[in-house]
This record gives structure tokens, sequence and C-alpha cells, in this order.
């Protein structure tokens, strides 16, 4: 069986959904830098296994801390679900890594993703899944899916009604990467 790891450090909306699917594979373990992260409590009402890696002090200490520590799990895949780091080349050179973005990339990348769509007066963004690279969303596309954009959204709105759609295109996704992969 395929063996996933979840890097996350948020409110685990999109991990919940990744942990409640229907799955062919084994979700190994949580990984989170943030020790109060509500991700944390749905990671254990699921049983997954809880890593939690505080970025303390030293940048470059703490990326190899990282990679040892995913590293004891070989991961056929990890999946940043609102992993709000970015993670060091030899990390991604060193795994296959996807990342779910709430906008459709190339456009609007970084962590204010839909604060931007909004002030550029866009009319439609939706959410990419995508490998992670060197750079800053910036990795090959794998998958989008639209939405348009409500002449009464707001940042919070429109941000929960892109999560909607992200959640199924992350669960739609994997499997179908993991099946691929050799």
């Amino acid at each position: 069986m395929k063996k996933v790891v979840i890097l996350a450090s948020g409110s685990g909306t999109l991990a919940r959904a990744i942990f409640a699917a229907d799955k062919g594979y084994e979700i190994t373990a949580l990984i989170c830098d943030q020790p109060a992260a509500k991700v944390i409590g749905v990671a254990n009402e699921f049983g997954i296994k809880v890593e939690i890696l505080e970025l303390l002090g030293d940048r470059a200490n703490w990326d190899q801390k990282l990679l040892s520590l995913v590293s004891k799990y070989q991961p056929d895949l990890i999946v940043s679900a609102g992993f709000m780091r970015i993670l060091a080349p030899q990390f991604v050179q060193s795994f296959k890594v996807i990342n779910s973005h709430p906008a459709l990339l190339p456009l609007f990348p970084g962590a204010h993703a839909v604060r931007d769509a909004l002030a550029a007066g866009a009319t439609q963004t939706g959410t990419t899944i995508h490998w992670v690279d060197e750079g800053v969303d910036t990795g090959e596309i794998i998958a989008q899916e639209r939405l348009a954009i409500e002449p009464t959204d707001t940042e919070e709105s429109l941000h929960e009604r892109i999560k909607i759609i992200e959640r199924g295109l992350i669960v739609a996704t994997i499997p179908q990467i993991l099946a691929e992969l050799k």
C-alpha cells in the first residue's frame, strides 16, 4: 500500500477531507509546525500519528530535521495541506510533494491568493493542485478547478467557497497521482 505524509499548519479542513476519504493508501503521519494548530485535533480524531516540528531558531537546522523526520516514514507522496512554510530545495528534490493552492496558478501565487484575486478585479478563480518545486507555487500544475467570483464575495466568503472545491479536487487527485507513481 502506498504511503502518504500530510504537512499542515492550520485549521485542518483540507486534511479532514483527505483523512475521511475512501482511499487505497495509508496516511502514515501528519507533520505540523504549529503546536496549537487545530489540524492536530483533526488528525487525532482519525487516529493519524502526529509529529510536531516547530521552527525555533535556525531555519537550516529545521529544514534538516524535517527532511530526517519525513524520511523515517518513507512516503510515496507528501501532501502539503495548508502547510505555511516554503520547503527547502533538498526536501523537494528528495520527495514527491504536492500542494493545494486557492487560485488558478500561475495567477496569484503566494500566501494571499484570494485577497490578490479580489484586488485584481478577477472574475474567476479556483484551486490548483501542483507539484512543489524550489519556487513559491511555481511547480507543474496537476489539476485545476474554476470558480466564478461573485460581486458580493468578500475575501472570507470567497475563500470558503474555494475550500469546498479544493477539498474535492485534492481527494480526487491523490489516488490518481499514487496510481501513476512507480
